[in-house]
């Protein structure tokens, strides 16, 4: 209840005390046990510590209930933090070549995988598109070169071929020649002729051999260039991948232009950069249009899911803690309300200790990754972490500290009272140790009771200790209270 309820329902009462209810349509009597007034003859309402608290003064105060827990609180060590991103949580994205950039995203817009933040329109990707259109043509010149070679060399061994058949025959010819010699005719003169056939048709095959080498010489080199135009090829096709966040195959895909077909990546005018994950835009690294250099940043984009829990605890605790202890991370305010963060909704997660710790505070970092985040998780949220140092302690009975008021010295919380759900029974509390938020009631209370959250200040207000002994008595609808004493 704000102050000006509070104000107006303390006003209430003073006024009721004075004046009494009598007209009020909404007076009952409640009382635990008759006595009889010798004064008057009346009968008079016992002391009760039982209050009204119908739906509508629930509602009206902010009532709100919760259970009794076993817990273990003595082995409780209770510890404030924050949360904040994982190191893998953010992507950031820069200009990969230098451009004109047009952002197609704003800050703080929910993208998806593949969605596209930003296009650079960039003189250096037309001059890597003019680099693999030269790679490309240099592959077709030599490619053409290379095939021609398979003619050149057949002609050249049918020349080959025909010179051996012609000094097969001069070199039969020599014989012959030698033979009419030696048997004393023939002439000389056609010897010497005939051998100097021979000697030039030898001269002019290995001439043609000689030819022949070179080409093969001239082919090796050729398929030598194709390889290493084909391999500049293919890395320039795998840089204009890489900066278009695609492969290859697709930027080798054949499409139809305004004139001709043609692959993908000589249709492409600007670059477009999509987003790798799912996530949100945190920020803005320039303004829409602007020129920017390469490895200029543009955005950052945040995955909210990849979230960690960092706390702060003293290095004298360290002797309890150890990696791998179960912890929990409970919201800053145990309070039910209706709009703010309920005291049930905790996460849970593994315990790591921080591999340093600040000798100048004195503290060391703790960590949980939560194993689900709850819906009001966000980086810079403050909370609080729970960590059950040693397991094997029994678990007792324990309310919120925030149940507990103080009546002048006297600590007292309500108990919801387990006949009729409408009574509020004002219990003045027996504790025990608290570890910050939870504490331990020595009696009043059995597992599963509810005892008033929110509200109970309220409560206490409104059945203060006036003579010494607790007062009973209802709400009315506005939340004003009446005093069973009342009359």
């Amino acid at each position: 209840m704000n102050f000006k309820k509070l104000s107006f329902a303390l006003l209430s009462i003073a006024m009721l005390v004075s004046g009494g209810c009598e007209n009020n349509p909404d007076k009952t009597e409640h009382t635990d046990t008759p006595m009889n007034n010798t004064h008057t003859g009346e009968t008079a309402a016992a002391p009760t510590n039982r209050v009204d608290i119908p739906p509508a003064v629930r509602q009206n105060l902010g009532i709100t209930f919760i259970k009794v827990e076993p817990r273990k609180v003595e082995q409780t060590l209770r510890v404030p933090g924050r949360f904040e991103f994982l190191p893998t949580a953010k992507r950031e994205y820069r200009t990969m070549l230098p451009g004109r950039v047009e952002l197609l995203v704003e800050q703080y817009e929910h993208v998806e995988a593949g969605m596209p933040l930003y296009q650079i329109d960039s003189p250096a990707w037309r001059e890597l598109q003019g680099q693999v259109t030269d790679a490309e043509a240099m592959i077709a010149r030599l490619t053409t070169r290379l095939a021609s070679f398979g003619p050149l060399f057949d002609a050249h061994r049918n020349h080959e071929q025909q010179l051996e058949e012609v000094i097969a025959i001069r070199r039969e010819r020599i014989v012959q020649l030698q033979s009419v010699a030696e048997a004393g005719g023939g002439r000389l003169a056609q010897l010497n002729e005939a051998r100097g056939a021979v000697a030039t048709a030898e001269a002019q095959l290995a001439e043609i051999l000689e030819k022949e080498a070179g080409l093969e010489a001239d082919e090796s080199e050729a398929r030598s260039e194709l390889a290493a135009a084909i391999t500049k090829r293919d890395f320039l096709l795998d840089s204009a991948a890489s900066l278009l966040q695609t492969s290859v195959n697709e930027l080798r895909e054949e499409i139809d232009s305004l004139q001709d077909r043609r692959p993908r990546w000589r249709a492409i005018t600007t670059i477009i950069v999509r987003a790798e994950d799912a996530g949100v835009v945190e920020s803005l690294g320039l303004t829409n249009g602007a020129w920017a250099d390469e490895k200029a940043p543009v955005l950052t984009v945040v995955r909210p899911d990849q979230l960690r829990f960092r706390a702060t605890a003293l290095q004298s605790d360290l002797g309890k803690l150890r990696d791998g202890l179960p912890a929990r991370i409970v919201a800053p305010s145990p309070t039910r309300a209706t709009g703010a963060i309920d005291i049930s909704d905790t996460m849970s997660g593994a315990l790591t200790l921080g591999i340093s710790g600040d000798p100048d505070e004195r503290t060391v970092d703790l960590i949980v990754v939560p194993s689900e985040l709850a819906s009001w998780a966000r980086p810079g949220v403050s909370a609080q972490m729970e960590i059950v140092t040693d397991d094997t302690g029994s678990p007792v009975l324990a309310i919120p500290r925030a149940t507990v008021q103080r009546d002048g010295l006297v600590p007292v919380f309500f108990r919801r009272d387990p006949k009729n759900p409408n009574k509020a029974i004002r219990i003045e509390a027996d504790l025990g140790i608290d570890d910050g938020r939870w504490i331990v009631v020595n009696s009043g209370v059995r597992l599963g009771d509810e005892v008033v959250l929110d509200g109970a200040f309220q409560l206490m207000l409104a059945t203060a200790m006036g003579s010494g002994q607790q007062k009973g008595g209802h709400f009315h609808a506005d939340g004003t209270f009446h005093d069973e004493d009342d009359h």
